[in-house]
């Protein structure tokens, strides 16, 4: 069976964007110290009344290339492109969180529940729930705030494309995803932490909401030239003609 080149390239894009974010999930039950990881002081920040160190979620390592991959696919395969991969990968992670409340609910061997005695930790069990029983409010609000921002996304996304066409990359790929997150930052807070069992006070909402998203924003400035290079390679991959075909058709299905 031939399969062609736009097909390769879809199918390479997708394994990506999906295996990314399943894996973004998985690691936000971490939260680090950015200050500390990079060996400075902690800059103490002070908004809405709240102050401390900056704190993440170690997911925020691979969001940024669901943002990259989002702005690819949205480039050459258009709306529905990113809206099926989309829905997909909501699909999959729901999928993946079914699997991990039943490894949780099988019963332990005994001797596997201290193994790791001397490394720490002294129950395996305990530990396995914690780390992949995210509590179902989290669950809801990261796959919410996901499926929202990309939906988002890709309909600035081909806003800022009519008007500018095939030029300023930069403005419709970086915009979109600028605007995007910034729903994101806020929904998955909202929906976890105010409305779920922690309600967590506006102030602190707001605040740890906009020390999220202003990593976001300086992430995905950063990542422009990325954008550009990923754009290079996937043009010489395809070749010119391929290439201005998909992305035609792309923006013609995205207006």
């Amino acid at each position: 069976m031939r399969v062609d080149r736009s097909t390769r390239l879809f199918i390479v894009l997708a394994g990506f964007f999906i295996c990314n974010a399943l894996i973004a999930e998985f690691l936000g039950v971490k939260i680090f110290a950015l200050e500390e990881t990079l060996g400075l002081q902690p800059f103490n920040w002070n908004l809405f009344g709240q102050s401390g160190s900056l704190s993440f979620t170690a997911g925020v390592l691979l969001w940024p290339v669901v943002f990259i991959m989002t702005d690819i696919i949205n480039e050459y395969y258009g709306r529905r492109g990113v809206q099926f991969l989309s829905y997909l990968t909501v699909g999959l992670i729901l999928y993946a969180f079914a699997f991990a409340y039943l490894a949780i609910a099988l019963e332990p061997a005994e001797w596997w529940v201290g193994i790791q005695g001397n490394e720490g930790v002294p129950d395996m069990q305990a530990a396995f729930k914690a780390i992949f029983g995210q509590g179902m409010w989290i669950i809801i609000g990261s796959v919410a705030a996901f499926l929202i921002g990309q939906l988002i996304d890709v309909t600035i996304f081909h806003r800022i494309r009519r008007l500018t066409g095939e030029r300023y990359i930069w403005a419709r790929a970086t915009g979109s995803t600028l605007i995007s997150q910034f729903i994101d930052s806020f929904v998955v807070l909202y929906i976890a932490f105010v409305i779920g069992p922690q309600h967590w006070p506006i102030a602190l909402f707001l605040a740890v909401g906009t020390v999220n998203y202003l990593y976001k924003f300086i992430v995905a400035i950063a990542l422009t030239p990325l954008i550009y290079l990923g754009h290079a390679v996937i043009e010489r991959y395809l070749g010119p003609e391929l290439a201005h075909e998909l992305r035609t058709v792309a923006a013609a299905a995205g207006r």
